[in-house]
């Protein structure tokens, strides 16, 4: 906001477009010090009436008021001078009604590691409406992911994944209420599992999937797996590890009689949700610490979200949410193949000695790649007096 006032103002002193009779004006500067540019004729009369300002604090309507002159003259240069000022982060009302759908594309990559066994599982529906038929009424078209990371076998992952999906389908509240019907399907998913006599119910599994209905995306997590948009380069968070040594986790363990050693749940477990395990629940129904029942997320997509990586541990034990963007978001400039970006991630992670199973998938909301991002080089000129050079000199030399 400020560099785009100081563009405006330093335009007009340069260019002598702004300076009429008997007209004054007050630039303020980086440094907070208040420049008068007045004609030669007032100069006299015109600091008469200026009144010296007390040393010490300002008084506290001196920045609102400043603030306020300055996005006023802001608003009548621009009106001068013919620009088109824009304020970062406002959208037009155009803007808010876009009819902008995403299209999706995904692809996917698992790895064993160097474990023994591979336990993890995902699924990855493009077309949802295809997929369950076209009878389910969806409002928009739709598509669904999903990573379970299973643990002590791979029943509880597998029953899961060949399940979830139907349960949220199925239930009542889908799809008017899909957070609803999200958090439904994962317990009963889980009670389900319990009732299973031809399974190991003592495996478990985390859950990560995403559901998407037009624009609109829930992301719900129960355990450590994690998804993370990427948005023009930047990378944003939607679900949070559940580690027992989390704080609101560590609370709702205590409460319910559960205890966290050195990091595991009941000296067990190293996540403080997750489907199965049912050797470390009490009856259904009752509260446990350990828990089934996922947090949501949702977001409204736009065209700036350009694709989401979802992943196991394997992956985030190794690599930061923005560190897998910008090498997601440069395979994808490069080939635009959703699934070569997830095996290369899978390879950086492998290279980068991850101790477990991995799991990547890459969903693409857009049949383009990534556009460049260019920074436009700034017009305003910025220098830096003696006294702060002496200073950032110092600081380095420690």
């Amino acid at each position: 906001m400020y560099d785009l006032e100081e563009n405006i103002l330093f335009t007009m002193l340069e260019s002598g477009d702004y300076k009429k009779k008997n007209d004054f004006m007050v630039v303020v500067n980086d440094d907070d010090d208040d420049v008068v540019d007045v004609d030669d004729d007032d100069k006299s009369e015109g600091f008469k009436n200026l009144k010296p300002i007390p040393k010490g604090k300002p008084p506290r309507h001196v920045s609102g008021m400043r603030h306020s002159l300055s996005s006023t003259r802001l608003t009548m240069a621009a009106a001068d001078l013919g620009v088109d000022a824009e304020v970062t982060g406002s959208k037009s009302s155009s803007e808010d009604k876009t009819d902008y759908l995403p299209i999706y594309r995904s692809g996917s990559c698992a790895e064993r590691g160097p474990k023994q066994y591979m336990e993890d599982e995902h699924i990855c529906i493009d077309d949802l409406t295809q997929h369950i038929g076209s009878a389910s009424n969806l409002p928009f078209p739709g598509a669904f992911y999903g990573v379970f990371d299973g643990h002590g076998g791979t029943d509880a992952a597998l029953f899961v994944r060949n399940n979830i999906l139907r349960l949220i389908v199925e239930d009542s509240q889908f799809p008017t209420c899909a957070g609803k019907a999200i958090t439904s399907a994962f317990m009963k998913a889980d009670y389900a599992f319990a009732d299973s006599s031809s399974l190991d119910i003592s495996s478990g599994t985390t859950a990560l999937t995403a559901l998407v209905f037009g624009r609109n995306m829930i992301i719900a997590n129960a355990g450590d797996c994690r998804a993370v948009l990427g948005r023009r380069g930047r990378a944003i968070e939607m679900s949070i590890d559940q580690k027992p040594n989390c704080i609101s986790e560590r609370l709702r363990i205590e409460k319910l009689g559960g205890v966290v050693y050195d990091g595991y749940l009941n000296g067990q477990l190293s996540v403080s949700r997750a489907l199965g395990d049912w050797h470390m629940k009490g009856p259904k129904g009752s509260a446990c610490p350990l828990s089934s029942e996922p947090e949501l997320q949702e977001v409204c997509l736009t065209e700036d979200d350009e694709f989401l990586i979802m992943g196991c541990d394997g992956l985030w034990d190794v690599m930061s949410n923005q560190c897998a963007v910008t090498m997601a978001r440069k395979e994808l400039m490069i080939h635009n193949d959703p699934q070569r970006c997830s095996r290369e991630l899978v390879r950086e992670a492998l290279k980068r000695n991850s101790c477990d199973n991995l799991t990547v998938i890459v969903v693409c909301f857009s049949s383009d790649p990534p556009p460049r991002i260019e920074i436009p080089p700034s017009r305003v000129r910025r220098s830096i007096s003696a006294e702060s050079l002496t200073l950032l000199k110092g600081v380095l030399e420690c």
